[in-house]
């Protein structure tokens, strides 16, 4: 992280805002969202290891290409709020020059929330940034987004849950949404339309599409693939960064504990791959009562709860099509293979009930289009705000 910024007058209400400056002022960033969100039913407590992971250098490859600075509120004596300021070099280089941004967002009141957001935004200026953008916590690969519909139902596995007032906060600072990102809730247990079912059924005719499970025993291998194909299937979307190889490499560590090989399908036409699917097991079912703490027991509890392999809720976090062939009856003849194959074995495999796909662009018609299609509802969306500096 970056150098130590100077540490803020107090306000008349004896609001300070400073920097994380030690590892004390870490832990109180990351304890921080546990105390301001406690009395929210839907708010899923996250492991309070990853979250460090995440805010760590030395453990996030992210910081290999930007630099974040970790700001707290506090009113005499009680921290009442948090933020990041963040730029990256990749943002830069794809969103366009002078582009900053911030996230990891909590505030006890909308003092405490103009305070940070002020304090975040110079800090980007002193950066020479010319545009902020937010919340991204850290990244768009992390938890993008600030969730302005769905407060009444808790977020499936890596995406967000914050307070509805944060809406009115961001905005009475200056903010303006510039893209939102919706989720989709389905039930799978019936399958789907017939419609779908005969494009599924067509495409299971065709000698040259073939539709397989991954081969875990080859993970290393088959993520390659799968982000090779997610790299140039979204290089078009508004706000793609690309993974680097670290990344890549950090990302399939973090993911290989948890995925099922026949919950991730790798589309192939003509012997190549040409589009992936991947969903995962809803994690927060299983790790929502652990109050953020993985050791010394919950570790034990969470390998017994992922060997035993029951869930309620899948989420599609990614899914891609090669973009020579988006916009294609092929592209949504794939997709929709391999969702029913998905869809199929998350039933009777696992339990399954509901499924979420997303999040999605709100210009992505074709995957919205191909959401509509098997009958899924938006449930949550999330907002990306902008304002110039």
């Amino acid at each position: 992280m970056s150098s130590a910024a100077p540490s803020a007058a107090p306000s008349s209400s004896g609001l300070i805002v400073r920097p994380v400056e030690d590892a004390a002022d870490r832990t109180a960033f990351v304890d921080l969202a546990f105390a301001l969100n406690k009395g929210d039913p839907n708010w899923v407590p996250p492991l309070k290891t990853e979250v460090h992971g995440l805010l760590d250098p030395r453990t996030n490859p992210w910081f290999g290409h930007a630099e974040a600075r970790l700001f707290l509120a506090e009113r005499d004596g009680r921290l009442v709020g948090r933020i990041s300021a963040q730029v990256d070099q990749l943002v830069l280089e794809h969103m366009g020059a002078g582009t900053g941004q911030w996230g990891m967002f909590e505030a006890a009141d909308a003092e405490a929330a103009a305070a940070l957001i002020h304090r975040a935004e110079a800090w980007l200026r002193g950066r020479d940034m010319t545009r902020s953008l937010g919340p991204f916590s850290l990244s768009i690969w992390d938890e993008p987004g600030l969730l302005v519909k769905g407060f009444d139902h808790p977020p499936t596995v890596m995406m967000g849950h914050n307070k509805a007032a944060y809406e009115a906060w961001v905005e009475a600072a200056g903010y303006e949404g510039v893209k939102d990102l919706f989720t989709y809730d389905l039930l799978v247990a019936d399958g789907f339309p017939p419609i779908v079912n005969r494009i599924v059924a067509n495409g299971e005719k065709n000698p040259r599409i073939r539709i397989r499970k991954v081969d875990k025993s080859r993970f290393d291998e088959e993520a390659a693939i799968i982000l090779d194909i997610l790299n140039d299937a979204w290089a078009d979307n508004w706000g793609f960064i690309p993974l680097t190889d670290a990344e890549k490499a950090y990302g399939g560590k973090k993911l290989k504990p948890i995925v099922f090989d026949d919950l991730i399908r790798v589309a192939e036409v003509d012997g190549a791959p040409v589009a992936f699917m991947m969903t995962l097991p809803d994690l927060n079912e299983y790790i929502r009562d652990f109050g953020g703490r993985l050791f010394p027991f919950n570790w034990a509890k969470l390998l017994w709860r992922l060997k035993r392999a029951r869930f309620d809720t899948m989420r599609v976090p990614l899914m891609g099509v090669v973009k020579r062939l988006q916009s294609s009856r092929l592209a949504s003849q794939l997709a929709f293979m391999m969702i029913e194959y998905i869809r199929r074995d998350g039933v009777a495999r696992y339990g399954a009930r509901r499924a979420e796909i997303g999040w999605i662009l709100d210009d992505n018609e074709g995957m919205k289009a191909i959401a509509d299609a098997i009958e899924s509802k938006v449930n949550r969306i999330y907002r990306i705000y902008e304002k110039p500096l």
